[in-house]
């Protein structure tokens, strides 16, 4: 039926306007559907209303068309403007496949020498290069922490260091440093090849001796109690293992190391230097020892009442310093390295090594070798802080005229020697052979009076306790 209509309208709309021909019903789909709904209208329908409902439709197709041409009309010109370059462009397009085509093949030879010259199976310089590359940046991390490490350990030990000056407890940050040290002991002894290991453990081996330095100084310090000297002679074993190993064989036949020594040198330096705080009232004494040696160049015998009271002052002081550091010296030694041995124990050692020495004199000539064994340290120690004593006392007791004053400072010297002579040190009996001169036995004769009064008062105690005082004496 469509077509039919068509045929027959064909000639009609062809006579009024050429241009605007519809297409056939098999070309326009909406022809067709627009034909087939005309029979189905009545004829007064299609000369009334047909005529204004195709007007209202075009009318508001008109519309949608000028709303989408409002709406899109820049991607209109777009596609026109793309459209009109599409000519150009296949030809641009067929012009670069052909160069594609063409070096395909060098592209494919280039792939095949890469693949053949970085494999994993051919040794390659520049490939092992690149792994190392990428393996410096996996363990980046664990590289910058053995890095730090050096200033970890320094930062530490300055912590320590300033910690102690300021009187605080370092216990904790040196055991820090020495577990940081321990644990780049460990690195260097696992890689021990590795230059960056050598560089950190030169390092740590200069953290170790500026902490080495700061604990030798620890040693030299005022009012050093047992638990803070055994916590540094530890942390000295641990960081200077050498001074522990170094063994010399002292006179009572057994091993004694280095460190023990390096204590008692600390210790006497600070001894040394308490009583260099005395050097005021050595001044006084002095200028009192010297007016004494002009009225001895004078002859005159004459003193009066205030000679040697400053050089008095200066004994007291002198020797109440030396009994106290004398003994907490060797106290602290005997507790530190040899906690073992008893005083019974050292004493029959020292006879031992006596009666040693006797049968040898006797046994074979007498020689100087300058290669023997040289005594322990505990052995020389005491002796040497007698000879201070012993020439402070030559010095500047003659100049204490007064007998009280005199008598005062023997029984204080006798107070030293007893508090010393219980670690095995007594000196008693040295200051008795003081005799170079007539004061000198002066004094030796004192020195027996006061240590006769003493030993009858320590008898009169004894029977007022109970005890047994000719035991005391005949002791």
């Amino acid at each position: 039926m469509a077509d039919y209509l068509y045929d027959i309208l064909t000639p009609h709309l062809a006579s009024n306007n050429a241009s605007h021909i519809p297409l056939s019903p098999e070309q326009n789909t909406t022809t067709a559907q627009y034909l087939n709904r005309l029979p189905t209208l009545s004829l007064q329908a299609l000369q009334e209303t047909e005529q204004q409902s195709l007007a209202q439709s075009s009318h508001s197709t008109l519309l949608s068309l000028q709303a989408l041409s409002n709406r899109s009309h820049r991607t209109f010109i777009s596609s026109a403007d793309s459209l009109s370059n599409l000519r150009a462009s296949i030809s641009q397009l067929t012009r670069d496949a052909e160069q594609l085509r063409d070096v395909i093949p060098k592209l494919d030879e280039e792939a095949v020498s890469f693949s053949s010259k970085y494999s994993r199976a051919a040794e390659n310089a520049a490939l092992e290069k690149r792994k190392k590359v990428m393996q410096l940046a996996r363990n980046v991390d664990r590289l910058s922490d053995i890095l730090e490490l050096p200033t970890l350990l320094s930062t530490a030990v300055s912590s320590a260091a300033a910690s102690s000056g300021a009187g605080g407890s370092s216990s904790t940050t040196y055991s820090a440093a020495l577990d940081v040290y321990a644990h780049i002991k460990r690195l260097q002894t696992l890689y021990p090849d590795s230059p960056l290991v050598k560089d950190v453990a030169s390092q740590a081996e200069d953290a170790m001796k500026d902490m080495t330095t700061n604990l030798i100084t620890g040693l030299r310090a005022q009012n050093l109690r047992l638990a803070a000297a055994m916590r540094t002679v530890g942390w000295l074993r641990r960081v200077a293992p050498e001074l522990e190993n170094l063994q010399s064989d002292g006179g009572t036949g057994t091993g004694e190391s280095a460190l023990g020594a390096l204590f008692l040198t600390c210790r006497l330096a600070n001894l040394v230097s308490t009583l260099e705080a005395l050097d005021p009232l050595r001044e006084l004494a002095d200028q009192e020892s010297q007016r004494r040696l002009q009225r001895s160049e004078k002859k005159d015998s004459a003193y009066g009442w205030s000679d040697g009271h400053q050089t008095e002052k200066f004994l007291k002081r002198y020797i109440e310093i030396f009994r106290e550091q004398s003994f907490a010296i060797v106290s602290l030694y005997k507790n530190i390295f040899t906690p073992e041995q008893s005083e019974s124990d050292i004493a029959v050692a020292g006879l031992r090594g006596i009666d040693a020495r006797v049968k040898s004199t006797v046994s074979r000539p007498v020689y100087n070798d300058p290669l023997q064994a040289l005594p322990s340290a505990l052995a020389t120690f005491p002796m040497h802080l007698i000879q201070l004593l012993t020439e402070t006392l030559r010095t500047y007791l003659p100049n204490v005229r007064d007998k009280s004053s005199r008598e005062s400072l023997l029984t204080q010297i006798l107070y030293c020697a007893a508090s010393l002579g219980r670690l095995g040190g007594d000196f008693g009996m040295i200051l008795t052979e003081l005799s170079d001169t007539d004061e000198d036995d002066e004094m030796a004769y004192e020195w027996e009076e006061v240590t006769k009064k003493h030993r009858a008062l320590a008898g009169r105690l004894e029977q007022l306790t109970g005890g047994h005082p000719t035991t005391l004496s005949s002791k």
